[in-house]
């Protein structure tokens, strides 16, 4: 006769492994966490581990590492000569030093690999159906080629109106790639993926999602938007393609920039680059250049796990510490590092007027409290916050003294500094960023200046909140 499980002894068994077992979860992760990490994502972790050891391992394996596929790095690694081809054919186009800031040029074109084109007509697009409009009368015109590049591709009135026009250019004989995020799009992926390839289309998803896979975290997300036609005409910005209103009750507002001219090329080259990760296919050797069509000079940056530095943030850090009379920053998502943040006190008390325009509309609650959670810091140092009011503001634009604008996919957060591929488009010559202030100027008009005094009368609860967000802030 087997011997009876002595119930209690194994139960103090088991707990003694357990404990056991969390103290050397702890002190591994001690010793793992503050390598290479800044000093409030390794404090955040190891609040986490420190207070919930197994599940906090079992998520830290899951997203605790910014590291990508190791397919996808090595194909990017192939692609060294394509860019520099490409960056070599572009800088015969290169401004006149008296149109852009050459020490602006000089530091994107190391952090992104692309040099600064003359040459380019811009228009913004700030009327979200315009902007759906004019992208589907562009993609009616296209002759050769269509490319989209999206973190969100729904199959709802917005986005069928973009599918039935691909469809409509595929029956023309052009030849349509779509890369979409499985992530952003989850919702309409299915759909969106069945009528995308019953158009013709060839679509992909980008950073495909794997549970099983401890080799690279699935929240690194691709969040570029690109929109390129015939290798002329280049979209740029913060706008998915999905209903304005497709969360109930709210409305999105954003920035998009259209572009014609050389700097479309490296738009085309980081499409297929991209594509190139995903299929190892490269669907040319390298991108057409095309004739000037204005006098804008611009630059294309993008940023992302394959890039050395952190393109977006670096540059962003860089420009608010050189800059002398006014930093306007506009995003949805504003969670700061310690070098971000930094660089903004120091901007004021340099006296320079920093302001920073965020929503009062919001679609992320945890964000939101965590975003807060900065808000009294940065008024006590004299930093400007304009709570724009009308809708969900989702545009992310800056502007510095007048002199250089940015327009692209970038939150001003750890996120999109640390974690996502984004892509953004640099302004660099007078008339362009004036106009880019001129909108920014319009969105303060209607939103609400935060006081200090009024905001320290906020809740008491809402401060709990605040801070509780803010110690996973480094995690969003």
């Amino acid at each position: 006769m087997l011997p009876l499980l002595d119930i209690p002894k194994a139960m103090a068994l088991l707990g003694s492994v357990f404990v056991i077992g969390g103290w050397l979860i702890r002190i591994v992760m001690l010793g793992v966490l503050p390598l290479k990490r800044t000093p409030q994502a390794a404090t955040s972790w190891l609040l986490l581990i420190f207070l919930w050891p197994v599940p906090g391992l079992i998520l830290f394996m899951a997203i605790g590492r910014a590291r990508g596929s190791q397919s996808r790095q090595e194909r990017y690694v192939d692609l060294a000569s394509f860019f520099a081809e490409t960056a070599a054919a572009m800088s015969e186009f290169g401004p006149s030093a008296a149109l852009a800031p050459h020490d602006v040029a000089d530091l994107a074109a190391k952090l992104g690999g692309f040099p600064a084109v003359g040459g380019n007509a811009v228009a913004f697009l700030g009327d979200y159906d315009g902007m759906i409009e004019q992208l589907v009368s562009d993609i009616d015109n296209a002759r050769k080629h269509v490319r989209i590049m999206v973190y969100i591709f729904a199959n709802d009135k917005a986005g069928s109106k973009v599918i039935a026009a691909l469809a409509r250019a595929g029956q023309r004989g052009v030849a349509c790639h779509v890369l979409l995020d499985p992530v952003g799009s989850h919702y309409w992926r299915r759909a969106t993926l069945a009528a995308l390839a019953g158009a013709g289309v060839q679509v992909r998803d980008t950073l495909p999602v794997s549970l099983l896979s401890l080799r690279r975290r699935s929240d690194m997300r691709n969040h570029r938007k690109l929109f390129i036609i015939d290798g002329v005409i280049g979209y740029a910005g913060s706008q998915n393609l999905v209903d304005k209103a497709f969360r109930p009750g709210i409305t999105n507002q954003e920035m998009v920039v259209r572009v014609t001219g050389p700097v479309v090329a490296a738009m085309t080259a980081v499409f297929l680059a991209d594509w190139y990760c995903e299929t190892g296919t490269l669907l040319q050797t390298r991108p057409e250049i095309g004739p000037a069509q204005g006098d804008a000079a611009t630059l294309l940056l993008p940023s992302g796990a394959e890039y050395p530095l952190r393109g977006f943030e670096t540059m962003l850090v860089w420009l608010i510490h050189t800059a002398r009379q006014r930093v306007i920053l506009t995003t949805p998502y504003f969670i700061p590092d310690e070098a971000l943040q930094n660089a903004m006190q120091i901007a004021v008390a340099r006296g320079v007027e920093v302001i920073l325009i965020v929503s009062a509309i919001t679609d992320q609650p945890l964000v939101r409290l965590a975003q807060c959670s900065y808000y009294d810091d940065l008024l006590s140092a004299g930093v400007h916050i304009a709570c724009f009011r009308e809708q969900l503001l989702h545009a992310k634009n800056v502007s510095i003294d007048g002199r250089v604008g940015i327009v692209g996919s970038s939150n001003i957060d750890i996120r999109s500094f640390q974690l996502n591929e984004e892509v953004s488009l640099v302004l660099l010559d007078p008339a362009s960023v004036g106009e880019l202030v001129a909108l920014q100027k319009r969105a303060m008009a209607s939103s609400e200046m935060l006081d200090l005094a009024t905001w320290r009368r906020r809740s008491r609860l809402h401060q709990l909140g605040e801070g509780l967000a803010r110690l996973v802030s480094p995690l969003l």
